[in-house]
């Protein structure tokens, strides 16, 4: 007879949930169609507990759900006020510490960040904003860096690879002076696709396909259409 998976409960603001060991928290409150947001995450690649908005509560603790893996009878709090709070308050520090012009971005309507402002209802952020003087750097000959909506989650860093495995992105300096690098040259060899692909892996509107610009008009963009986080809360419902 095959031998059944092995499978561990936990609940998730007091739901019951199931998963297979080894899953971490958000990818298991995803299967059980309970949306945890992150800006980090892609699925498929190693997380890396950048962006902390996936934060959640257990025992007491903090933890972050795209690191942290599911354990038996686990409690998670994740929609309580104090955490969709804090949760706003890192969106909003994005914000402030960048330069986000959304009316104006190529990515306005299929831009993660913004997405989330609006699931946060964020009007006027409760910190000073910084501008900071950031510049944007072509990155070879298909694509450049806008470092101005760059939020360092290092989602470039982590999945843009060669076929022989190079990394085209890597990270420079750390905490606020954390900036993206770029080879030209393996940037410059970049297939089509796999061009349109880091285009499309970053959060924001920071790695743009050069001579694209407005490629799909506002209001046909994706989340123009649905919230962010609307596939899978309905998939539950």
């Amino acid at each position: 007879m095959p031998k059944t998976k092995p499978v561990l409960t936990f609940t998730i603001d007091g739901k019951k949930c199931r998963t297979s060991p080894g899953q971490t928290i958000l990818e298991a409150a995803k299967a059980n169609g309970i949306y945890i947001p992150s800006l980090c995450y892609w699925e498929g690649m190693k997380p890396a507990g950048a962006c902390r908005i996936c934060t959640v509560r257990v025992g007491g603790r903090y933890m972050a759900a795209c690191t942290q893996p599911a354990a038996e009878g686990m409690a998670v709090e994740n929609d309580v006020p104090d955490i969709q709070d804090m949760r706003k308050a890192i969106v909003e520090m994005l914000f402030v510490e960048g330069n986000h012009m959304c009316p104006t971005c190529e990515k306005s309507g299929n831009c993660e960040l913004q997405a989330l402002a609006y699931r946060f209802q964020m009007l006027v952020p409760r910190f000073p904003f910084q501008f900071p003087v950031r510049e944007v750097e072509p990155a070879g000959t298909k694509i450049l860096l806008e470092h101005n909506r760059c939020v360092k989650c290092l989602r470039c860093v982590r999945g843009v690879r060669t076929r022989d495995n190079k990394t085209v992105f890597g990270a420079l300096k750390r905490s606020k002076d954390k900036k993206i690098a770029v080879d030209q040259a393996l940037a410059s060899a970049l297939p089509e696709k796999q061009a349109r692909q880091a285009m499309d892996r970053c959060p924001v509107g920071s790695i743009l396909r050069k001579e694209v610009g407005f490629a799909v008009p506002i209001g046909k963009r994706k989340y123009d259409k649905k919230p962010i986080g609307s596939e899978i809360e309905k998939a539950e419902g």
